[in-house]
């Protein structure tokens, strides 16, 4: 379906505008009249949070496709490889042993994410099969979960192991503009490159001896994916914490609307990620118990099933 992408936008759009003036500040100060009041909650606020659930949600979507298109499987997401586990692991070691405030918090993140990436590439060596990048992202994964768990059980004090919990749990809330000016160039740049890489995806579905012969270098093409998509979902976890399911989850509702094909599923599953997540984050304003709900709780009820009704479905 060639016009997915400009339905897709279509549908972004008006969300985007909701999620800008869901927020019962920002209505009493636009009743009130009162625009030096609005302006500030529009840019303080909502802009940092909307623009960042447009961006995160673009980019697990995105490099969910990208990974399961280079893995050739259908259970496939960024977690995979560890660089999510390492973003949190890097954020949580600056936040709470560091000292640091928000843009320390952000650069462990990323800091993290790469050292996720660079054990990775020396586990797998550089011309790893899938199985082989499986393994040693599920083992990173689990070494970078073990540490997170024993950086919770000493931390400095009960207030921080709270704060650390929430975080982990995963929100856009009290987001700022720094924390946006640092993501946003980076998701946009690894998302770019990502989405040149849709041809060679569908080459690769052919299997690897067709694609070398299509003129596709198979391995640049796997770490090109492997790095742009590990650097992309680590800016995202560094400033809004772990969000899963959604990387598992879009490309699935947008593949078989593009007959399947793992490239042209590349921009469909971007946007229909960024339209799932402003959904969500709008969903998660609602209070429940007289507060708002973590937006990763949403997204993990929302995909958990889902990702049972594939394993069974697999089976």
């Amino acid at each position: 379906m060639t016009r997915l992408p400009a339905v897709l936008a279509l549908a972004l759009l008006p969300l985007v505008l909701a999620s800008l003036f869901w927020d019962p500040a920002m209505l009493r100060a636009v009743a009130e009249r009162d625009p030096a009041l609005a302006r500030t909650i529009l840019m303080e606020l909502r802009l940092p949070r909307t623009a960042l659930a447009v961006l995160i949600g673009g980019a697990l979507g995105l490099g969910g496709a990208a990974m399961q298109g280079l893995l050739r499987n259908a259970l496939a997401s960024p977690d995979v490889l560890g660089p999510s586990t390492g973003a949190s692991l890097g954020a949580v070691f600056a936040g709470y042993f560091l000292g640091g405030g928000v843009l320390a918090v952000a650069a462990g993140g990323m800091a993290g994410a790469l050292v996720a990436l660079a054990l990775l590439l020396a586990l797998a060596g550089p011309a790893a099969g899938t199985a082989t990048l499986v393994l040693a992202g599920v083992a990173i994964s689990a070494l970078a979960g073990a540490l997170v768990n024993l950086a919770l059980s000493l931390a400095p004090s009960p207030y921080a192991l709270y704060d650390v919990m929430f975080w982990l749990l995963g929100s856009l809330a009290d987001r700022s503009l720094p924390q946006l000016g640092i993501a946003a160039p980076i998701i946009l740049v690894a998302g770019a490159l990502l989405l040149r890489q849709a041809r060679s995806l569908d080459s690769l579905a052919l299997g690897e001896d067709v694609a070398e012969t299509l003129g596709v270098d198979v391995a640049r093409l796997r770490w090109t994916v492997v790095v742009a998509t590990g650097v992309m979902v680590g800016a995202g976890v560094a400033v809004a914490g772990s969000i899963g399911f959604v990387g598992l989850v879009v490309p699935h509702l947008v593949r078989p609307l593009v007959g399947n094909r793992p490239g042209a599923t590349l921009l469909p599953a971007m946007l229909a990620g960024a339209v799932l997540l402003v959904a969500a984050d709008m969903a998660v304003r609602v209070p429940v118990n007289g507060q708002e709900l973590k937006l990763g709780v949403l997204t993990a009820l929302l995909g958990a099933p889902f990702f049972l009704w594939l394993v069974v479905k697999g089976r």
